[in-house]
This record gives structure tokens, C-alpha cells and sequence, in this order.
């Protein structure tokens, strides 16, 4: 369903087979999202909190920004913009996870993955959510917030720097290959939790020839085209092989309880 805070949202399960409410294609509907658009827009602009974000000379923990976005989505956009300010920064890894429920309204997104619309969708279930929509982030796997709205992420981000990690994790250059080096910290030892690697490409620039955003030509960032857990990590010291990124493509790793859950420490690695 259509929401008046800049999302777009899809209700239902896993199979994604629940019922739509509200005609998304209606000129009413298009009218208010292009107007919220514009405004999450010049908000971001005028408000940009995100330049207060800690640089990487104050070595700060990594926090893990998943935004679950769509080619085919009006109100996406923003959110993108957004994300790639979040990329610049060496402490957080912003990540763009593309999911696949808007393809039907007449454009496939070209980085859509079924597997990060279940990612989304076992969030929702997790948290008790009754609906997934986009664009939504979810910070250091605890925190969902509207991707559009730079103030609340900033704030979510901040939040999830009031507690400690319970995990040092590396990336190191060894060999000629990557391993991930996770280390316990702060009374993260014998915690039970999933690894994960994520890689990416940190930009992308896509003509949309139709849908919601037909006509627009829209750079994306840190989009992602691998996501895999790796062997569960058992809170002791362990080390990962990982595969290595090209020219202008990185690496995330992660530790997160559970399936999905708080993430507990986090690396990156770019090219």
C-alpha cells in the first residue's frame, strides 16, 4: 500500500501472494507520490544531518545500513540519494539490496533479487511487521526506518553507536586473496550468530525506460549482487576466505544473530 511518508508498501508472506491494497497506477496516486518525492528530496538537501556522521578518522565501529529499494518504485529515488551519502562514509556500510514485488507495474529492475525480497520479507516477520515497503532501511539489523528520511537514519545510526560490538571483525589482503578475521570483544565470547559477505558494485547507472520512473536515468550505490552466510561464527577466533572484489566493487562482512537480528560487528573492503 501507498504511504503518505514516502513509502510504498506490500503486504502479504513470503510467497508474495497477498492482495495489493489500492490502485497503484491511478493519476491520483502518481500525483501524491511525485509530490512526496520532490519533498523528501528537498529535505534531504536542506537537511542533510548525515554530514554530521562521524568520519573515519574518528574510528568508529561499522554500522550496516540495508536498503531494500526498486527500479520500478516513484518514491525510491530519494532514498538512493541517501544511501550514496551513506557510502562515503568509511564507518558505515550502506548497502542496496534490490527487491523484485514492483516488476508487475511495467518495469524489471535489472539487480532484483527473489532472495533479498525473503530477506525483506523475513525482517517483517521478525519484528512483528504486518507489511514490507519501499524504500526501507534497516540499520545494524535492528532498526527500521523510511530510507528517504536522512534525519532518521542519522538518528537510527546514532542509536545503534550508544552500545558496544560484541565483535571485532577484518578484512585483511593476505596472500593475494581476502580473509575475514572475527575476534570476540566486550563479552561477545561463545555468542552464536551468523556470518554473512556481501559483494558489491559501488555505482550503477540505469536507464528506465518504463514503470514508475520511466524516462529517468538513476545512479545507484553499493548495489548488491552476492549475499551469502558463511559458517556460523561461535563467539571465538575465526577466519574467513572471501572472495575478492574487482575495480569499483567492495566487500561487506558481517556478524548477525540470527538469520536475521542486531548485527554485532561488521567490515568492509573496496576497490
Amino acid at each position: 500500500m501507498g504511504e503518505q511518508d514516502g513509502r510504498e508498501g506490500y503486504g502479504g508472506h513470503a510467497g508474495l501472494k497477498a492482495a495489493f491494497v489500492g490502485a497503484f497506477t491511478e493519476s491520483s496516486y502518481t500525483h501524491i507520490m511525485k509530490n512526496i518525492a520532490l519533498a523528501a528530496r528537498a529535505l534531504f538537501c536542506a537537511t542533510l544531518g548525515l554530514a554530521t556522521l562521524p568520519n573515519a578518522a574518528q574510528a568508529e565501529p561499522a554500522v550496516v545500513v540495508e536498503l531494500f529499494t526498486s527500479q520500478g518504485c516513484y518514491s525510491c529515488p530519494p532514498a538512493d540519494e541517501v544511501l550514496g551519502k551513506l557510502a562515503e562514509h568509511d564507518d558505515i556500510i550502506a548497502l542496496s539490496l534490490h527487491v523484485d514485488y514492483w516488476d508487475y507495474l511495467g518495469w524489471r529492475d535489472t539487480f532484483a533479487k527473489k532472495a533479498f525480497t525473503r530477506r525483506q520479507f523475513e525482517y517483517r516477520d521478525s519484528m512483528g511487521e504486518r507489511v514490507v515497503y519501499t524504500p526501507q532501511m534497516i540499520v545494524q539489523g535492528a532498526n527500521p526506518v523510511t530510507g528517504s528520511r536522512a534525519m532518521s537514519v542519522r538518528d537510527a545510526i546514532a542509536q545503534v553507536r550508544s552500545t558496544d560490538d560484541l565483535a571485532k571483525v577484518e578484512i585483511v589482503e593476505r596472500n593475494g586473496g581476502l580473509k575475514g578475521l572475527i575476534t570476540p570483544v566486550n563479552g561477545g565470547e561463545g555468542s552464536s550468530a551468523v556470518v554473512y559477505v556481501a559483494k558489491y558494485t559501488r555505482s550503477e547507472t540505469v536507464q528506465i525506460a518504463r514503470g514508475e520512473n520511466g524516462g529517468k536515468t538513476l545512479t545507484y550505490h553499493n548495489v548488491v549482487g552476492m549475499l551469502s552466510p558463511l559458517k556460523d561464527w561461535r563467539g571465538d577466533i575465526a577466519e574467513y576466505d572471501l572472495p575478492n572484489p574487482g575495480p569499483g566493487e567492495g566487500i561487506a562482512l558481517w556478524v548477525q544473530g540470527g538469520k536475521v537480528g542486531p548485527i554485532l560487528a561488521a567490515a568492509k573492503f573496496e576497490r
